[in-house]
């Protein structure tokens, strides 16, 4: 497994998919930045109350006046508190309508991603979809208000000026080293980012790897290879993560130490203007205070840029993520309520992404509504290719796939496999009940619905013996069940609600001969006047078949009645 990159190098735009989200929040942001500067104010408003006390109080002993003061600044102190409270509640709020909104628009584009333009393992995917967290981490902290603080550097500064005189040349000249410093590790930033944000879903993939093909790991001896992958993996992470964070604390260090510097500054030029009498106790102390309120964020900008780094990366993944084109047509897509079940195969060719030689070539294959018709050929003829752009999970290079004459690309995606009942070669039950597993949450499904998909499928004669029944708790994939009731499940999914077409890709291959035979009992009658798309190597599943069409290199070999290709392929037996 190579350590794929994914994040793009060039950041892209700022996407809708982002800022409609934003700017549907934007009177809870118009809140946080009121509020912010709120603070602000406060915070110069402190910083007279010393100089007052120090000029006025100190020198006069008047207590009345500092008992007037500390009430009035005590209250500030008080609306500051509730102010800042309120910042946060008000970000927070923000910050979970982003990210449910966000993460709605990712999931449901992650759904109708093309399968051709899927990139990356399992656990690159799931590793994407985290970096929403980076996301919301970012728009829900309150670092983000930090962006408010900065055009009050300048009014501190005037304030300074007011009261201080040339002292506030000391913060002046500090302040450019600190933007110098940000600026100048920025770029860096970025970089580290990306590389360790690569990192971390090269680890991911290793790990969901693992895990999912935990049974396989054990039982052939790979345990050594995913471990050291793995290992790999946490060195390259953790080395790009160390420089990512080494460089993000120098420029917050020196953002820090500016801080200090320029309070010192502060105070030992203001001792100089002390002695010259061209500055007060108080207006030095106010300055200090000040002085460290100017450059304050600037540290916070700091903190800032290298969160700023990773969600600029986060948001370039996923925004890449977001720019793969869906299923369905650009424009509006049909609707079909339901579907005859003619299916027409005109012209095609298709090769897989990546591969160098075509799986099907000039197909062309027409199947009437209510026709039943069982695919055989060789591995890798091209059979279970014909059931995925059946379904419209793969789009031909050429020709058409055509369904009651319309080609699928104009269909709606959800719309057109809901006609569809499906049951491919890799079986796959979801986490949850197998009441869940079978109707899905569709709300045509009820009870009645399930255990009529379930008797037929088989799976009732199992599912009826235990004592919580449609309510047991399936693991991942169903880990648990045996293969052949995995696929009598899956089978049920696919039967219930009564779709008119109907696609199995080797639905029987894990059970016994003689469970087989009762389903196929069962699934004559099931299908009659259904569509039948029917890909299988085992004979007995031929009884279903009104139809034998023969695929071999992406072509038909042969295309006729059942008993008629049945003894075509009899006669070279005989010969033997």
């Amino acid at each position: 497994m190579s350590n794929e990159k994914l994040v793009p190098e060039k950041q892209p735009r700022f996407a809708s998919w982002l800022a409609e989200p934003m700017f549907r929040n934007k009177h809870i942001y118009l809140k946080v930045a009121l509020a912010a500067a709120m603070i602000n104010v406060f915070g110069l408003i402190v910083s007279l109350f010393t100089m007052t006390v120090y000029d006025r109080v100190v020198p006069n002993l008047a207590f009345d006046s500092l008992t007037a003061l500390a009430i009035g600044v005590g209250i500030v102190l008080v609306f500051d508190f509730m102010l800042r409270i309120l910042r946060a509640y008000f970000v927070d709020i923000a910050g979970a309508d982003i990210d449910r909104q966000i993460g709605d628009n990712v999931f449901e584009r992650l759904m109708r991603i093309r399968m051709d333009m899927k990139r990356g393992s399992t656990g690159q995917m799931t590793g994407m979809m985290r970096e929403l967290e980076t996301l919301r981490d970012f728009f829900a902290s309150a670092s983000i208000t930090a962006v408010v603080d900065v055009p009050f550097i300048a009014i501190t500064l005037i304030f300074i000026g007011a009261i201080g005189g040339p002292i506030v040349w000391v913060p002046i000249v500090i302040i450019p080293f600190v933007i110098v410093a940000g600026w100048a590790t920025h770029p860096a930033l970025d970089r580290l980012a990306a590389k360790s944000m690569n990192g971390g879903l090269f680890k991911q993939s290793v790990l969901v790897e693992s895990i999912s093909s935990l049974e396989m790991v054990k039982t052939s001896g790979a345990a050594g290879l995913m471990r050291k992958r793995w290992l790999n993996a946490i060195d390259e992470h953790s080395d790009s993560s160390l420089r990512q964070r080494l460089v993000s604390t120098i420029a917050v260090t020196i953002a820090t130490s500016a801080n200090s510097i320029a309070y010192i500054g502060v105070v030992i030029v203001g001792v100089f203007l002390i002695a010259e009498r061209e500055m007060t106790t108080g207006a030095l102390v106010a300055c200090s205070i000040l002085a460290g309120r100017a450059v304050q964020p600037l540290t916070q900008i700091a903190t800032l840029l290298s969160r700023i780094s990773a969600t600029r990366t986060a948001y370039a993944q996923i925004n890449g993520l977001m720019s793969i084109p869906s299923e369905g047509p650009l424009g509006e897509p049909l609707h079909p309520a339901r579907l005859n079940g003619r299916i027409e195969l005109r012209g095609v060719d298709f090769k897989y992404p990546g591969a160098t030689e075509k799986t099907l070539e000039d197909f062309n294959l027409t199947i009437e509504p209510g026709q039943r018709v069982a695919f055989i050929g060789r591995v890798g003829s091209g059979k279970s290719t014909l059931a995925r752009l059946m379904l419209g999970l793969y789009q031909p290079q050429e020709g058409l796939v055509m369904i009651d004459g319309t080609d699928i690309r104009q269909f709606d995606t959800l719309g057109l496999r809901a006609n569809i009942g499906t049951a491919l070669q890799e079986t796959v039950l979801l986490s949850g009940t197998v009441r869940e597993n079978i109707a899905l949450d569709r709300p045509h499904i009820d009870d009645t619905e399930m255990l009529r998909a379930s008797e037929i499928s088989g799976a009732h004669s199992f599912m009826g013996q235990i004592t919580n029944g449609y309510d047991l708790k399936l693991a991942d994939r169903g880990e648990g069940l045996s293969g052949g009731q995995r696929q009598s499940i899956t089978l049920a999914r696919a039967l219930a609600g009564g779709p008119p077409i109907l696609i199995f890709d080797e639905p029987t291959s894990a059970m016994d001969s003689q469970t087989e035979n009762q389903l196929i009992d069962r699934l004559v009658d099931e299908t009659k006047g259904k569509t039948l798309v029917l890909i299988t190597h085992r004979t007995g599943l031929l009884r279903l078949a009104d139809r034998i069409v023969i695929v071999d290199k992406g072509k038909v070999a042969a295309d006729g009645p059942r008993e008629q290709i049945l003894a075509q392929l009899q006669r070279p037996r005989a010969a033997a």
